[in-house]
């Protein structure tokens, strides 16, 4: 998780620019770093790091000698980096996951770049040798990224709107701050003045198509026209034990939040199971919230105790949740009223994380009530197919809801 921005074709002075910058200064406490583009004195990139890969070279934006005319500012984490260095005889010069963009791109252009990457991820890619800006974000948009675009070219990319808003330009009509669609990429001509014309926008991958990484995952084949469920539950386990484990490549301390219910108890099940398979030697640290004697508390305490984690409750009243909201309504930046209720726990959470343990990678039970209709409406579904189209819907907004949430929440707080 860190935070990134960049301008390009900026008219005012980008000392002043860069200020905007500090806005999502909280997303990277470890270090920060502004940087202008050669040749192109109007463009810049800025970068808030929180390390947790590759704490020597892993500062931002990215460039290798390999590829001196590449530029590449990311938030997020490539799971399959070392299975691509592997199956293209790619030479890495940092141990950080990134790097692996700007060896992709080089070998097949954008769209094999943002197709076979197995992670979640925001990025601005930048070709001066071929004067382009490639944006890309995964396909739930789990990494979040606005741009703001004026007619005269004029572009400002950012992890949060916040970093957008007070952008000075001489137009004086502002253009609007936008999020940056998920499972797209974007591609961008650079003109010589530094400013840039959109190209195309393109939908690299829909949540429901199989990616091209699929074939890391060694799952049984269903003949078609059967239903087998053994073989279904055998690959539902594989797949959900594989997706917690290449989440485990993190250099720095993982944790897990708890409420007690099955999506996060699974989660920090499966954890602590895979994390003693691979000899991580300290305790996994579980974090539950809620008022006194509340019901998710007493569930987390139970399943803690039943898998032996390093249990924290923390405990809040109806006082401390209402001074919160405006400061998660900042964070969030969404007035969705569900999204704000349910956000004011996991902010407090994030607070008591980030002040009181070294726990920097931290699991969540999210988006499975949206993939296997979990909530409580959903029993009141008029048909299968009608739960399926619900259950596609929300896996499509995800990134205006419940990933927005814990993206924030936790970021709020590095």
């Amino acid at each position: 998780m860190c935070g990134i921005w960049a301008l390009f074709g900026s008219d005012e002075c980008l000392s002043v620019q860069c200020l905007s910058a500090m806005k999502i200064a909280h997303r990277g406490p470890d270090a920060f770093r502004f940087e202008n583009v050669n040749g192109f004195t109007n463009c810049c990139f800025g970068f808030h790091r929180l390390a947790v890969v590759d704490q020597l070279y892993g500062m931002q934006p990215i460039r290798v000698k390999k590829f001196p005319y590449l530029w590449l500012c990311y938030n997020g984490e490539i799971y399959n980096f070392k299975q691509l260095q592997k199956q293209f005889g790619f030479e890495y010069q940092t141990l950080v996951d990134g790097e692996v963009i700007l060896h992709l791109y080089n070998r097949g252009g954008i769209e094999q770049t943002a197709s076979m990457l197995d992670g979640v991820f925001a990025f601005i890619l930048l070709d001066t040798a071929n004067r382009k800006v490639f944006l890309a974000r995964d396909t739930y948009g789990v990494r979040p990224l606005f741009k703001v675009l004026t007619d005269d070219g004029f572009l400002g990319v950012c992890s949060e709107a916040k970093g957008l808003i007070n952008l000075k330009h001489s137009t004086s009509l502002c253009s609007k701050v936008e999020p940056f669609l998920p499972g797209h990429y974007e591609v961008l001509d650079l003109k010589p003045s530094g400013k840039v014309a959109s190209v195309e926008l393109v939908k690299f991958h829909s949540y429901k198509d199989e990616p091209l990484h699929a074939a890391c995952d060694t799952v049984e084949n269903l003949p078609s026209g059967s239903f087998d469920l053994e073989t279904v539950k055998s690959n539902i386990r594989i797949l959900f034990e594989n997706a917690v484990r290449k989440r485990l490549m993190a250099h720095r301390r993982i944790g897990c939040l708890l409420s007690g219910g099955l999506d996060s108890s699974l989660v920090a099940a499966v954890l602590l199971k895979l994390m003693k398979e691979i000899n991580i030697n300290y305790p996994l640290q579980t974090f539950a919230i809620g008022m006194e004697n509340s019901p998710d508390l007493l569930a987390a305490r139970k399943v803690a105790t039943h898998i032996g984690s390093e249990h924290h409750e923390v405990i809040f009243n109806s006082e401390e949740g209402i001074q919160a909201i405006e400061e998660v309504i900042f964070s969030l930046e969404t007035y969705d009223i569900t999204t704000i209720r349910a956000s004011i726990g996991m902010y407090l959470v994030s607070k008591y994380i980030r002040k009181k343990t070294d726990s920097v990678v931290i699991f969540s039970g999210e988006g499975s009530d949206e993939l296997t209709q979990g909530y409580i409406y959903f029993h009141k579904a008029p048909s299968p197919e009608e739960a399926a189209e619900e259950s596609e819907r929300l896996l499509k907004e995800l990134y205006l809801f419940d990933v927005l949430r814990a993206d924030r929440t936790t970021a709020a707080h590095g």
